[in-house]
């Protein structure tokens, strides 16, 4: 055989790729159709039986030289390429998406916001336990220029024998701490039956780790006039935490910030793995502000200052961080909370670090 028929049968390969390439464009392009088509139903976008058929008939229709079986396997990665299209366009058109809206959210509470490139730092207890020592905790936030005092009324944890929180004396207490040094009160709500009754105290509502996916809990939060601040899952995917905000702003409320607080893995250096690449990615992906929980991703006061600093330099709107004015008698978490002295030199040293720089005014 010459070279120049190689070379002419080279340029026949290569125009039939070309055509096949243009084939598998239309078919995404009808695929795409069927993708819109289905979420409009409410249909699964994948159906086993119609791939089966599909994979039926190439066994049926193939005159070789290829193997049934090899034909197939291709067939099978263009169909996983056109399911993973419908999922790209369903992403794309999600209302927390980028693409959906370009610039930052901005979550705004007065002189005080979330988002838009402003650094803030939301601190507090663990837990509420008396008006004396929330109030001690929000003395030493607003001495610091802070503007958010978080505190734990309902208190979801492991042991059922475990401190559950004051529940509403707890939203009463940081409420009133809260007013008396001119702060925003921070809590976890853990219950659809007490969203209503939380509001009434609370600036913000945490829906926490463990009801990421409580969607019921989700869906009335969304329908609140209320900012949430929706945390990671202890073991979800960052596709899965979008989707959750996106069931929240599906109701309606848009003023939602995200808390990546560490996920669980094999590692036990540290109480959960700190993802510190969800950061940019939610920012990528979504326009909502995103923050870090230093001290339930890392369970260990020595690394709270080196994860608020990774946090703030990567792109976090903020940390959360825990203090108590006695750390060894906290009812919850006591290990990982900060006394004030502890607390003050955190502060001081993200401000020596020029990472912490916080804007009081819109």
């Amino acid at each position: 055989m010459s070279l120049n028929t190689i070379d002419e049968l080279r340029d026949e390969i290569d125009a039939i790729n070309l055509q096949i390439m243009h084939l598998i464009n239309e078919r995404a392009i009808l695929v795409q159709k069927i993708g819109i088509a289905k979420q409009a139903s409410g249909v699964n976008r994948f159906d086993p039986e119609r791939e089966r058929d599909m994979l039926d008939r190439i066994a049926e229709n193939n005159k070789g030289p290829f193997q049934t079986t090899a034909l197939q396997h291709i067939f099978k990665e263009i169909f996983k390429a056109g399911l993973e299209i419908q999922k790209d366009d369903q992403k794309e058109k999600l209302l927390v998406s980028r693409s959906m809206k370009s610039e930052d959210t901005v979550v705004s509470f007065g002189s005080a916001y979330i988002g838009g490139g402003s650094m803030q730092l939301i601190a507090g207890p663990c837990a509420v336990e008396s008006y004396e020592q929330t109030a001690a905790a929000a003395r030493e936030v607003k001495k610091h220029g802070l503007s958010f005092l978080r505190g734990g009324a309902y208190k979801p944890r492991t042991s059922p024998y475990d401190f559950q929180g004051l529940g509403l004396e707890g939203l009463k207490i940081l409420r009133k701490a809260a007013d008396d040094y001119a702060l925003k009160a921070v809590s976890e709500v853990v219950s659809v039956y007490d969203l209503e009754t939380a509001a009434e105290y609370l600036d913000i509502i945490q829906i926490g780790a463990r009801n990421m996916q409580n969607f019921d809990l989700l869906k009335e939060a969304g329908k609140m006039n209320k900012p949430i601040l929706l945390k990671r899952g202890l073991s979800a995917t960052i596709e899965e935490f979008i989707y959750s905000a996106e069931y929240i702003m599906s109701q309606g409320n848009k003023e939602i910030i995200l808390c990546e607080r560490g996920i669980r893995t094999y590692e036990r250096a540290t109480r959960n793995t700190l993802d510190i690449t969800a950061v940019p990615i939610l920012k990528k992906e979504t326009h909502l502000p995103v923050l870090v929980d230093v001290t339930h991703s890392t369970g260990r006061k020595d690394l709270l200052l080196p994860a608020a600093k990774a946090a703030m330099a990567i792109g976090a709107d903020g940390v959360m961080a825990e203090i108590h004015p006695d750390p060894a008698t906290a009812l919850s978490d006591s290990a990982q909370q900060m006394d004030f002295s502890e607390f003050d030199d955190f502060i001081l040293e993200l401000q020596a670090s020029g990472l912490l720089r916080m804007k009081e005014t819109v």
